[in-house]
């Protein structure tokens, strides 16, 4: 009973029969190890320009304020139309903050005083060095992110205490600007 072969097996047995049958010769060990001839591209190929297109970088469109922002609903609060929202809380222990992007619910960057790292420098989690502590720490994740700008709408009666104040002020000195620019409509 003969075993069923698969197709490329028995191309490359018949290579070997074609090149084996006749006269032995120096050039029948060659035969198998050519490489296939490569046709060459014409220039009209390497021109055209997919109209399809689709951009792979979307950090781009957002820096040049083309990117399309969800407007969401007048009425929900925080608003929706944003590239990179900054959420800043404090609770009784802890001070927390995160980058969220407006296309995942899940932070893209977030800095808390819960951290080890940022914890044992402190001597205390919850006062107004504590919230400097944190936006220093996250500016420079954020200038290692590359995201330079980002939406802050701090809660209007919290707005103007010291640590939101502290937090603030760090975030601006590390380089990072709290508004976005706003965008731009391109005529189609």
């Amino acid at each position: 009973m003969a075993l069923p072969l698969s197709r490329s097996v028995r191309l490359l047995m018949g290579q070997i029969q074609r090149c084996g049958s006749g006269v032995a010769s120096k050039h029948s060990a060659r035969c198998l190890s050519q490489a296939a001839a490569r046709p060459e591209p014409t220039p009209n190929e390497n021109e055209a320009v997919n109209p399809t297109f689709v951009n792979r970088n979307p950090r781009n469109l957002e820096q040049m304020a083309l990117a399309v922002k969800d407007r969401g609903w007048k009425t929900t609060w925080p608003h929706q139309q944003f590239y990179h929202r900054l959420m800043f809380s404090r609770s009784q222990h802890h001070v927390t903050a995160e980058v969220f992007s407006y296309t995942s619910p899940v932070p893209v960057l977030t800095c808390s005083t819960k951290e080890w790292a940022v914890k044992k420098e402190l001597a205390s989690t919850n006062c107004v060095a504590a919230c400097q502590a944190v936006g220093e720490v996250l500016a420079h994740r954020c200038q290692q992110a590359g995201i330079m700008r980002m939406v802050y709408r701090a809660i209007p009666w919290t707005y103007r205490s010291e640590g939101v104040q502290a937090f603030r002020a760090a975030m601006k000195q590390g380089g990072v600007i709290l508004s976005e620019p706003r965008r731009k409509y391109v005529g189609t």
